[in-house]
């Protein structure tokens, strides 16, 4: 071989390397041998191949490589080549402490050519040899380096998952081995990318805070980031701008929506403020929104609300699975919880499948007396849970309110219409519905209607995709999230209903 030619193939294999890697490296060795190349074991079991399209084939390449990968192990010479009455195979173990000594468990590059073998071939395979050892190396490591990464964001996913259904001490204990630690008070941050930027995005808003938050990519949506940040203080300093502000300038195509400060134990209100805010950010310039919608209807039911949150949950809290296999009461609570919030994208939350969400779905729905398929005890269900997380605040205790459930409202929903009536509650339902005063046709059509779009848009005379330009320009005056799960269909339900009561009475 000439100077000049082995130069272009050290150029071209070096390259090679840096664009292609081993696959491509081993496609062009084939070409150039006119048969096969591959890598093979110690005991000649064949790892990457590439053969050469054109051409005969070459026949029994599987025993002849592993015939001469075994030769080579057995005698721990640097190169071994083994004749056919047609073909050679040549191999070169790869690897090495120093220079020419090859590594007796490493791989062998084998390339099967044929006879006879071309000027030149050996002295290319011995100098492809240093490139396509380093080039298996980094490709392990990156294998490594992809399953410690996904091992790690499934741990956050899972502290996630413990802190959204309340299990907080499991929670902390879990993060304990991970970075950074869980603050407490937070506020919930979830950033909306660009399809498939959500990495870059979360370097972004690890620089933005100096690795202070607990940052998760959402198992439901693939296109949102999920940020336990640290409360802020109440002074901050001059001039300092909020992480979230800055991810929201920093990177052009994303969408921030924040919550209150909210204890780490509520993170789950955190999220559903923080996701609400998403949908108000998506129509602003900024593309930021912080939660403006508060107290959480938790807050305002009392004490008397608590009494009822316990007494329709009692028969859940209380269960106790006939075999070992069910699902006990706290997977039944964290069931509720999920679907309420995520709807059908529960069985990606939950990490199960559709069927046992609905088998699991049923039997609560049983034990509550409750139907599912109805907005009214959806709301009245997904109130309960978040009464029950969250600590009863004090309050002047109040007189029972005397009065029957409306026709068509189920047991569960009655049950609650005295908690409804309540001057917090109706104080809280005017602070949700103050936004659309006067204007309420389009979202009470649709709330009447299950929550569903083509429903409300036959009821009100109008297409489809007009009933869902109106939800949507309601997302923005309300700054809650309407149309997509966790929607704000249970607190307005709430709402219409506490003010349907109070105008009753």
């Amino acid at each position: 071989m000439r100077s000049g030619e082995r130069a272009d193939d050290l150029l071209r294999m070096h390259r090679l390397t840096r664009t292609g890697g081993t696959a491509e490296l081993l496609r062009w060795l084939a070409g150039r041998a006119e048969g096969w190349a591959g890598l093979v074991g110690p005991d000649g079991t064949v790892l990457h191949a590439a053969a050469r399209t054109a051409g005969a084939m070459v026949p029994d390449v599987a025993g002849l490589v592993a015939e001469g990968a075994s030769a080579l192990t057995e005698r721990g010479v640097q190169a071994y080549s083994v004749d056919t009455g047609a073909y050679t195979a040549l191999l070169f173990p790869l690897g090495g402490s120093s220079p020419g000594v090859g590594d007796l468990g490493a791989p062998v590059l084998a390339v099967v050519t044929p006879r006879p073998v071309a000027a030149g071939l050996a002295t290319l395979l011995a100098d492809v040899v240093l490139p396509l050892s380093l080039c298996l190396q980094a490709e392990t490591l990156e294998r490594k380096r992809r399953r410690v990464d996904l091992a790690e964001s499934r741990g956050r996913e899972a502290v996630l998952h413990l802190l959204m259904t309340g299990q907080l001490s499991i929670a902390q204990q879990v993060a304990g081995a991970l970075r950074p630690r869980l603050p407490d008070p937070v506020r919930v941050c979830v950033v909306e990318c660009s399809g498939g930027g959500r990495d870059e995005v979360a370097r972004v808003c690890a620089d933005a805070d100096g690795g202070r938050s607990w940052i998760v990519r959402c198992p439901v949506y693939a296109r949102h980031l999920i940020l336990v940040m640290p409360a802020e203080a109440e002074t901050p300093e001059p001039g300092a701008v909020p992480p979230d502000e800055t991810v929201a300038a920093r990177v052009g195509d994303c969408v921030v929506g924040v919550s209150e400060p909210v204890p780490l134990a509520d993170t789950a209100t955190g999220y559903r403020q923080a996701f609400h805010a998403l949908a108000a950010a998506r129509e602003l310039p900024t593309r930021h929104a912080r939660f403006g919608v508060s107290p959480d209807s938790a807050l305002v039911v009392g004490p008397a609300g608590h009494r009822w949150a316990d007494e329709l949950l009692n028969p859940l809290l209380t269960h106790v699975p006939r075999r070992a296999q069910d699902p006990g009461s706290q997977e039944l609570l964290a069931t509720a919880a999920s679907w309420l919030a995520f709807s059908s994208h529960a069985t990606e939350h939950l990490k199960v499948h559709r069927n046992t969400l609905a088998a699991r779905l049923r039997l609560i729905g049983e034990l509550l007396g409750l139907d599912l398929h109805r907005l009214a005890d959806q709301a009245a269900l997904d109130l309960a849970l978040r009464v029950r997380s969250t600590p009863a605040p004090a309050c002047t205790p109040e007189p029972a309110q005397s009065g029957s459930p409306a026709s068509g409202t189920s047991e569960a929903a009655g049950g609650l219409d005295a908690i409804l009536v309540r001057p917090a509650v109706r104080d809280w339902a005017d602070q949700q519905l103050a936004p659309v005063l006067g204007a309420e046709e389009t979202l009470r059509t649709w709330v009447r209607c299950e929550g569903r779009i083509g429903p409300a848009a036959a009821e009100l005379g109008i297409s489809v995709p007009g009933a869902r330009k109106r939800l949507t320009r309601l997302e923005t005056v309300l700054q809650r999230s309407l149309l997509r799960p966790p929607s704000a269909r249970y607190d307005l339900w709430l709402a219409l209903r506490s003010r349907d009561l109070t105008a009753a009475a």
